[in-house]
């Protein structure tokens, strides 16, 4: 049987043209350098090199199959150089995921970008959509990672880890009347000022998730929120506050839109209202690819300040 090293030999030998020096080369011996070639060429069944007072040339036989294993081996020597690249996510490709929400947060734009900059030869595919389809299209393969905003309750299969804690903001018509008394230097807001407020929430996902944490943090205020609409995605909750049909409660991160007509206003320190970022993957080993992005969303986080 015909292995690499009987290729390398026998192009060796050829590029020297004198058995003694193939060897030197290749750091064997050389009886055992003119064995091998002699058991390569009753393998083949021609002879490859005809023997020289001073060295060795190849036959017409020779030739050929020289030429051949060269292209063989600069073949493995791609594969090898393929398969180490993509090891070290420098080549591939990654689908990420990530909620409506999740999509402005700084982190999540600067991984992305950090990642294309280092690894620019790999092919990204990003999805937007709710936390419950998303860890859908992680568990069926569509998705290598996914950002999403609330605790995973098919979290089977899946490793899901808290990246960080991020301030939540009411988003108000700029001309509201609280928006205009709190003036240009506004206080932080209490929760129980919005009492009497017509609500606009991002549409509650199949699970627990902000508009939870915003129903929960109003009862714990003393008020049960009038909601008076429910819009699919977080940028058409903003449409709607900023038309003066009521107020939001968002994530920080989204404030960076500065939408025309809405004003944007801090909660109090002890309403305790946060917007969790999550990140979510297969619980098995991850390609190259995706083991640079986990690191770098990892650095990521301890660097990143976000001030709203």
């Amino acid at each position: 049987m015909i292995e690499l090293r009987h290729l390398r030999y026998a192009v060796t030998v050829a590029d020297e043209g004198h058995m003694t020096r193939a060897a030197e080369r290749l750091g064997i011996q050389q009886p055992p350098l003119s064995q091998q070639i002699a058991k390569l060429e009753a393998t083949v069944g021609a002879s490859l090199f005809r023997r020289l007072p001073r060295g060795v040339e190849l036959t017409d036989a020779g030739q050929t199959f020289v030429e051949r294993a060269r292209t063989i081996l600069h073949e493995v020597d791609l594969a090898i150089e393929a398969t180490r690249r993509n090891a070290r996510g420098e080549e591939g490709s990654l689908a990420i995921g990530f909620t409506s929400s999740a999509a402005f947060h700084p982190l999540v734009t600067s991984a992305v970008r950090s990642l294309g900059e280092m690894s620019p030869d790999i092919a990204l595919k990003l999805e937007e959509a709710s936390t419950p389809d998303l860890i859908a299209m992680l568990h069926s393969g569509l998705l290598d990672v996914a950002f999403v905003r609330s605790p995973v309750a098919q979290s089977s299969g899946l490793i899901i880890s808290r990246i960080l804690d991020e301030e939540m903001l009411v988003a108000l018509p700029d001309r509201h009347p609280i928006a205009i008394a709190k003036g240009e230097k506004p206080r932080p807001i209490r929760l129980s000022e919005l009492a009497n407020e017509a609500f606009i929430l991002y549409r509650r996902p199949s699970g627990p998730g902000l508009y939870d944490g915003i129903i929960a943090a109003c009862l714990a205020a003393g008020f049960s929120p009038k909601i008076r609409h429910e819009a699919p995605r977080l940028l058409s909750t903003l449409s709607l506050v900023a038309a003066g049909l009521g107020i939001s409660i968002i994530p920080g991160s989204i404030a960076r839109l500065e939408t025309n007509g809405i004003a944007y206003l801090r909660l109090a320190p002890h309403t305790n209202l946060i917007a969790p970022l999550y990140l979510a993957q297969r619980d098995e080993q991850p390609s190259g690819a995706l083991r640079l992005f986990a690191d770098i969303v990892h650095r990521e986080k301890v660097s990143l300040k976000y001030s709203p």
